[in-house]
Order: structure tokens, then C-alpha cells, then sequence
């Protein structure tokens, strides 16, 4: 397998889940400028442009973060990174995958966005990724990972995301239980070696 990825970048959350999950992979870094990689245009990967990408074996590519973390787990089911299908607390990690990707992935794109002024951005982050803080927090509160005790790969997009605020100076110092769950996930040897893959980690 292979994932596309650019350090930072949204790519975080599957490679741990890969990691998790105990596969072997090859990291494929992606120019977001240019969109080149060392094999060449990356439009040929996925026309979208956008990462992260997983490419199986067999040549398919699979997108978008939430997508790829399902099929990892569903695929790998003896990391039991997703609890059994049909079951009500699986259904409650596909609404936290949801609520990542939907509410904070695409509001933190707002902070990133060079088309959108300082004061903007500002209000945007008051108001809106406040609110979601604060929801998070208060659920993080109460549990140790987003199913309570049982990790599950909500968990990895939500570290993910949770990387960006500092990069665009929104300060969620404050949220004491936030803290803590970044906390917890950097002990995981997964965590730990996918930052360093991606030359982000700080010893």
C-alpha cells in the first residue's frame, strides 16, 4: 500500500491507523504546490489533488479521511479500530468521523485559507470553532478516547485536527480535557511514529 500524504496535513489520522492496524506502507510525500511527488503528477493518483490517497495493491485508490479510516479498520478488524457492524457504538464513531470531517476538518480550512483577512478568521475561530471546543472538551471530560475507554480510528482524526489550532494561532491551551486526550494519543507508540515519519515530532 501507499499514502499520499503532506506533513501536517490531514494524512496523519490513517497513517496512524495504519500503524495501529500493523500494515506495512510506503509513504508517498505530496508537493501541495506543485502537486508533484517522486513518481511524478499526482493528479494521476486521484484527480481530486487533494490528500490524503491510499492506494491498494491492486492499483485502487481510495479518498477523503473519514473513507480511508473506515476501509483501514473494516479491513483489518483484529485492530478493532471500528466496534462490530450494527452495533450502536460503531454507529456513534461514524458520527464523530462525520462531525470531524464535516465541522472542525473543513472550519480549520478557513483558518488556512489565504483568501479570508486576519479579523475574519479571528470571529471565525471565536464563534464557530469555539463552540466545537467546547463540545469536545466537555465530552473529553468524561472520556479517556471519543468511545470512552475503546480507541477507535474517531480518535486519530480527531488528533489530527487537533495539531492545526497552534499553526494558526487559536490557543486551545485552555481546554484542560483537549489537553489531556493529546496527551494520551502521543504516548501511543503509532502516534509517536507517524509524527516522526512526518518529521514532526518534538523530543
Amino acid at each position: 500500500m501507499k499514502l499520499y500524504f503532506s506533513p501536517g496535513s490531514c494524512g496523519l489520522g490513517p497513517q496512524i491507523a495504519l500503524r495501529e492496524a500493523g500494515q506495512t506502507f510506503e509513504l508517498i510525500k505530496v508537493d501541495f504546490s506543485t502537486k508533484q511527488t517522486v513518481e511524478g503528477n499526482y493528479y494521476h493518483v486521484t484527480p481530486k489533488g487533494f490528500v490524503p490517497a491510499l492506494k491498494l495493491e491492486n492499483g485502487d485508490v481510495i479518498t477523503e479521511v473519514a473513507i480511508i479510516l473506515q476501509w483501514i479498520a473494516d479491513n483489518h478488524p483484529q485492530s478493532k479500530l471500528l466496534p462490530e457492524f450494527g452495533s450502536r457504538e460503531r454507529y456513534t464513531v461514524l458520527e464523530w468521523l462525520n462531525y470531524i470531517a464535516s465541522d472542525l476538518h473543513k472550519g480549520m480550512a478557513v483558518m488556512f485559507s489565504p483568501l479570508i483577512d486576519a479579523k475574519s478568521k479571528a470571529n471565525f475561530a471565536d464563534i464557530n470553532l469555539g463552540e466545537r471546543w467546547r463540545y469536545i472538551d466537555e465530552h473529553l471530560a468524561h472520556n479517556t478516547y471519543l468511545l470512552g475507554e475503546q480507541f477507535s480510528v474517531a480518535d486519530t482524526y480527531l488528533y489530527n485536527v487537533l495539531c492545526w489550532p497552534p499553526r494558526v494561532g487559536i490557543d486551545i491551551s485552555g481546554y484542560k480535557s483537549i489537553q489531556k486526550f493529546m496527551i494520551n494519543m502521543e504516548k501511543r507508540p503509532s502516534v509517536r511514529a507517524a509524527l516522526e515519519a512526518e518529521g514532526l515530532l518534538v523530543k
